[in-house]
């Protein structure tokens, strides 16, 4: 049986299956409306992470999560992300964790998430413009100031984790990750042995025929879905991983949510575990 609960920076319990809020859609019309429901349904539901960033719709995503869920639960974490600025480069953003940008952007989640302090606070990206010392050490200040809890890092190697280690107690880690893209396996073991948490993006992803015709082998006999497979396959995979699943309909949510009551066999693990160089 797999643990349901992780304790973040060994102080703060969440349920380990989250939800990714990226796809929330911030415009106003039903679109909205929508968003609201499916944010409000994730903690009905039982969900207690919930993870958003400055850069989803530059701060839209943290307000409409304040505005769907403000006053907030008790025991319901919700976390952010900074270190990424707007930009007029084809990707319409760029690494910015100067001191004061990250500063800046830290005052702008608390004022849009309506909170004194940010529970778990993630550099979206390391700026290799900017010493790592000074990223870290700007929020280690605001850490200092009780405007912060808990630090996390996201994108970063086995190496960049550990010099980060040297600076910061680091509470999480949110790399790119999943059953059929395990790319940053060395991050999770890492992750493992220091009982960091391992907040997967991108937690459920397409491979070739063969590894997509495994899966629904194995959604078939659960009766279950290829997507909630890949989801209880990261619960099973570590006790630190944290999948954050992201979508904006209900229905797709009320099924992610459900994957964490799957229960696969030791035959199945294993044929899944297999697929690892099937991705």
């Amino acid at each position: 049986m797999t643990s349901t609960t992780f304790r973040i920076g060994g102080d703060l319990d969440v349920r380990r299956l989250g939800f990714g809020a990226m796809r929330l859609r911030a415009g106003p019309g039903p679109a909205r409306e929508e968003s609201l429901h499916v944010a409000r349904r994730a903690v009905e539901l039982g969900v207690t992470l919930i993870d958003t960033a400055h850069m989803y719709g530059w701060g839209a995503n943290e307000e409409l999560l304040a505005e769907a869920l403000h006053p907030y639960a008790d025991g319901l974490l919700i976390a952010t992300k900074v270190g990424i600025a707007r930009s007029a480069e084809p990707d319409g953003w760029r690494h910015d964790a100067r001191p004061d940008a990250l500063r800046g952007q830290v005052e702008h989640a608390l004022r849009r998430l309506r909170v004194e302090r940010i529970e778990l606070l993630q550099l979206h990206r390391i700026d290799p413009r900017v010493p790592l010392a000074e990223q870290l050490g700007a929020l280690r200040e605001l850490q200092a100031e009780g405007k912060v809890a808990r630090i996390g890092l996201s994108e970063v190697t086995v190496a960049e984790l550990g010099r980060a280690r040297e600076i910061i107690d680091v509470a999480a880690v949110q790399n790119r990750y999943s059953l059929l893209d395990r790319e940053h396996e060395p991050v999770l073991a890492a992750c493992e042995a220091a009982g960091i948490a391992f907040l997967p993006w991108r937690p459920v992803a397409g491979g070739t025929p063969g590894a997509s015709a495994v899966l629904a082998g194995v959604a078939s006999e659960l009766g279950a879905t290829p997507a909630q497979v890949s989801l209880a396959w990261l619960l099973h995979r570590s006790p630190v991983i944290l999948p954050i699943p992201g979508t904006a309909r209900k229905e797709h949510l009320e099924e992610n949510v459900a994957a964490a009551g799957l229960e696969l066999t030791p035959a199945q693990l294993d044929r899944l575990d297999r697929l690892s160089g099937q991705a």
